[in-house]
């Protein structure tokens, strides 16, 4: 006996496009929320990278106090240095190393070993940034990071770098290395990340891992649909 297959209506071929419109739909809406709650985090933290290398180019090493200096292996090796006061605004700002490097040969490269530094982000979010070293060089405007070095703001956000390098005249970092950011809401995990114009283009590359809680979901859903 013969047996034969019957054929799609065109009514089913039409409610299977739908449902799968409607999944793409609600996996593109997923990825929306996820990225208006992260982009922020993100930013944020960028900022206050920014922001610290800022307070190293306009202070650095003319303002600095230091316990003690001497000339080793062809530098003036400053011990502890350190720095402290207050912005405009009355917030309080300071960086503090364990020593600091300035070639005699060419003065404009600084290596900071060890650093911890504290500035406002803006009116209510302090931001704090502990590196294990950092080389800043004056004649092209840029730092770069070597070895690990954490940035914690005030308002919860964390966020691990292994390295990176910014120019801060074009407003620009970039790491090859794994970026870990993280909230109490949220985190995100990638193996590399490229900043441009302070901050404003954030591209994230590699392997990259997005967890965020229910309730941050759910919060962004409900500012979403408010008036």
């Amino acid at each position: 006996m013969l047996q034969t297959m019957s054929q799609p209506t065109s009514s089913e071929v039409t409610g299977g496009s739908r449902a799968t419109a409607y999944q793409a739909a609600l996996a593109h809406s997923r990825r929306v929320r996820r990225l208006r709650i992260l982009l922020p985090i993100a930013a944020a933290v960028i900022s206050a990278i920014f922001i610290a290398v800022s307070f190293v180019r306009a202070y650095l090493p003319e303002k600095l106090t230091i316990q003690s200096a001497r000339i080793e292996d062809g530098k003036i090796v400053m011990e502890s240095p350190a720095m402290a006061g207050r912005n405009e605004k009355g917030v309080s700002y300071s960086l503090t190393a364990t020593r600091a490097l300035q070639d005699l040969q060419n003065q404009n490269h600084l290596t900071l070993e060890n650093v911890k530094a504290a500035m406002p982000l803006n009116a209510t979010v302090i931001a704090r940034v502990a590196a294990e070293s950092g080389v800043y060089d004056r004649s092209t405007d840029r730092m770069n990071l070597t070895a690990p070095f954490q940035v914690d703001l005030s308002n919860g956000i964390t966020a691990n770098f292994q390295s990176a390098s910014l120019d801060v005249q074009q407003g620009l970092m970039d790491t090859q290395d794994t970026v870990h950011i993280k909230t109490q809401e949220a985190s995100i995990v990638a193996q590399s990340m490229k900043i441009s114009d302070k901050g404003k283009t954030i591209s994230f590359a590699g392997q990259v891992q997005v967890n965020l809680a229910a309730n941050a979901i759910h919060n962004e859903g409900n500012q979403s649909s408010a008036p």
